[in-house]
Formats: C-alpha cells, structure tokens, sequence
C-alpha cells in the first residue's frame, strides 16, 4: 500500500451541553481489554460519496450522537489500586482526515495487515490515561474515489455490543433518522461503585478460574519468550456444509447429558482449539486454556436495561490437555465449552463482581499493564480466545452513502487471538479471523480444513 497521508485532525465535542462529573466505572469495565479495539469499514466509489461531504457528515452526526452518548467524549483517570472512574467533561472524541495513493482493489480481499495500521487511528499509551480520547475515527480517502471508515474505542468504556450500538445509531443521525434505542447509562445496575459486601476471606461456592493465571507451555515459567515470535492473520472461511458437518460431528459425540444440540459457536470453537493444539506440537500432557466470551445481559436477574451502555461481557475459561482435546471426539472439546458457558449464572456472574470488588488491585488483570511486560494477555501459547461477532449488527453500517463492501476487524496480533464472524456474501457461512505465530499457521489451516474432512 502507498503511503497514507494524514490531512486533518480534530477534536468532535456534543453538539450540545452534557452532562458533566465523575461515573464510576463497573468491575467488568476495569479487567481485562481496557486498551482500544478497531473495527474497519469499506466503501466503494458512489456518487453520494464524490459529493465531497463525507467528512462534514460524518462530523456533524457525530457531534449530535454525541449528546445521547457523552460517556464516550469523556477521559479515564486512575483513582488508585489498578482502578479507574470515568471523567465526563466533554472533551471530545478525535476525527482524523487522511487520503491514500492507492486503490481499494489493490487490498485484494480485505485481510488484515500490517497495511491497516495505516488505515486505523493509532493510540499512544505512554502519555497519561487522563489525555487519551476513548474514541478515535479515521476517514481515509482512496484515489479510486472509495474510502475507509475506521474506529478504535476504548474497551474499558464499552463492550462490543454496546460499541455496535453507538455506531449504529450515529449512522441512523447520519442518514436524519432517529434514534433507535436510546443508551442506558446508569453502571450501578452492576453495582459500580458499590462497595464490597463481605470480608476477603469470605468465598461463595463459585471457582472463578478465569481470574488465575492460564496455563504456561511445560517447563517455562513465563510466556515472555513464546510471545516474542511474529504472529500472522488469517480469515478463513467455512462454507454452511462445512458448519452443518462440523456440527454433525460435535453433536454425534455430544454427552447424553446435554439436550441442546451444540451451537454453531460452539463447534467452531471447539474444532479451533483442537486445530491449534496440534498445529502447536504441543506434547499429550500440555494443559491449555480457551478463553470464552459471554454476554451476561440476560443471564444476570434481573436482566440489565436495554441499551445498557458499558461492559456486560466476562471472559471465562474452558481447560484441558492437549491429548484428551485431540483423542476424543470433536464432542469433548465442545462439551468443555458448553460447560464453561453454563457455569455463567445470574449467581456466577455477580460473585465475580464480589471477587473483584474484594482485590486489593485490579491490575494484574487489565492488559494495558502486559504492553511489553511479563505478565501478558491471557492468549498465546498454549492457550487462546475465540470471541463471537455473530450475533452483532456488525454488517449493513450505512451513513448516507450506502452499505460497506467489507468489514472486519483491525489490526490484532496476540497469538491466539480469533473472532467468529458470519461471512455476509454466504448464507450460513462463517470467517474465522486467527492471529497465530507465523511458525503455527500453515499447519492450522491443514487440520482446520482436512480434520472435517
């Protein structure tokens, strides 16, 4: 890719006065991605986007969207003990113009690259938290006349749901319609700022594993080493006969216990974890991880309010070894995710928030603190993450200007990181974007496709 020139930057304020002061933030904004995620769009050539109105558009919808969803034109700050509040002053989010000398058809088909870090706002976090913006947008103009249209928002504000939902209603403002579904801001709804009920040495039944520290590969007493080695992304793609034959497989193995037939999730998930043990050569006995994603929205009582604008979603964790995985039937390694995701009970989910509640700090858990430390993010060998974006309005983004040609994630690059998407040109397919080490990947893709064979 050519150079991409950056043109203009500016902070975008509300539109309008909003409130402002101090929110205390939930624990499940404080743990675990409380740095930025990016999401991309693309555009092509059409006469509304020729208008050369783009970037007004874009800006002026956004200041308006910004009355309803203030939070996000706000700051962090730390208050001590790992832990942070957020600050809504109003100080804006950053909009960045920029052009490209290339042509959206030399991306081929869209997989991330390193090329995108050219395409998505990069965030400096070596200058105070307090001066961060929580969102950062950039319009970056092709010569072919298309464009790209990226966000990067701060996951200590929101989750992926609710980032969909902000984006979605800015494009609703966008196009001069409405507002949807006004967001609920209210955080103590999952008790932010309360204090903590019992005593540290108190414990419920409930063994919160997510919170220890994952596997290590046999005899290291760190990852530091294995999380030097280069990483690469792949999407890779799975047909709805592919889907259906895995899910046959998983649900033939499936414990007679078990009366729901295993989900798409599921399956897929489980059949990329058994790929990535044997893509690694990990030895029989290797204990490893799986990180699982789950929207507690409706699983906590009573339900949160619809909009609820924050981070609804815990990590927990699924663990085995590598023999067991890649021995046994696809069933096993997906009956080790259903259970994981079964255990998230209204009880579970707020006992986790009272073990938090209770932790001197909360650092140890955020990954702002591993960016070139030891610590490191819970993915990576021998474990990894498989999050799903197939129930988010992620496709269909439309400002005025008509839908996206592609969407994706930006740039991701810990080793073991992957999304499950739907693939929006098949009916029933699904895109698996993987970040591997380079060393992995090829051996991955073989037992990703031959292993439904």
């Amino acid at each position: 890719m050519a150079t991409v020139n950056l043109k203009n930057s500016q902070m975008v304020k509300p539109a309008e006065t909003t409130w402002t002061g101090t929110v205390a933030l939930s624990e499940w904004d404080q743990i675990g991605t409380i740095t930025h995620v990016p999401t991309i769009y693309f555009y092509k050539k059409s006469l509304k986007l020729d208008s050369g109105s783009v970037l007004d558009t874009l800006k002026d919808s956004l200041s308006r969207a910004l009355v309803h969803f203030y939070p996000l034109a706000g700051r962090l700050r730390w208050i001590g003990n790992g832990r942070l509040e957020l600050d809504c002053n109003a100080k804006g989010v950053r909009l960045i113009e920029a052009e490209s000398q290339t042509k959206l058809e030399s991306l081929g088909d869209f997989t991330p690259s390193p090329e995108y870090e050219l395409l998505v706002p990069s965030v400096d976090y070596t200058i105070p938290i307090e001066e961060i913006p929580l969102l950062l947008v950039q319009v970056t103009r092709f010569q072919c006349g298309g464009i790209s249209l990226s966000f990067t928002i701060s996951h200590a504000i929101v989750d992926g749901q609710s980032a969909l939902h902000f984006i979605s209603e800015w494009a609703r403002i966008a196009r001069g319609e409405p507002l949807s579904v006004a967001p609920f801001l209210d955080r103590r709804v999952l008790r932010a700022g309360e204090p903590v009920v019992g005593s540290l040495e108190e414990s419920d039944d409930h063994n919160h594993e997510e919170f220890n520290h994952p596997p290590l590969l046999l005899g290291q007493s760190n990852n530091l080493e294995e999380r030097k080695k280069k990483t690469i992304v792949a999407m890779l793609k799975l047909s709805k006969f592919q889907v259906e034959k895995l899910k046959n497989m998983a649900n033939e193995s499936k414990n007679a216990g078990y009366t729901r037939p295993f989900s798409r999730y599921e399956t897929v998930t489980g059949h990329v974890w058994r790929c990535a043990c044997k893509a690694r050569g990990h030895m029989p006995q290797q204990p490893t991880a799986l990180g699982v994603c789950v929207d507690s929205r409706s699983r906590i009582k009573p339900a949160l309010p619809l909009g609820y604008f924050g981070n609804a979603t815990l990590d927990v964790i699924a663990i085995s070894c590598t023999g067991e995985l890649v021995s046994k039937p696809l069933g096993y390694a997906v009956s080790k995710i259903r259970e994981a995701i079964m255990a998230v009970t209204s009880e579970f989910i707020k006992s986790g928030i009272e073990f938090l509640k209770k932790q001197p700090s909360l650092t140890k858990f955020q990954d702002i603190h591993a960016l070139g430390g030891t610590e490191g993010p819970f993915y990576g060998n021998p474990n990894l993450g498989v999050v799903s974006w197939l129930t988010l309005p992620i496709y269909g983004l439309d400002f005025g200007w008509g839908k996206e040609v592609y969407m994706g994630p930006g740039t991701h690059d810990f080793d073991g990181d992957s999304l499950i998407l739907q693939n929006p040109n098949e009916d029933g397919g699904l895109i698996l974007a993987l970040c591997l080490q380079v060393g992995h990947m090829e051996a991955f893709k073989k037992y990703f496709y031959e292993d439904i064979m």
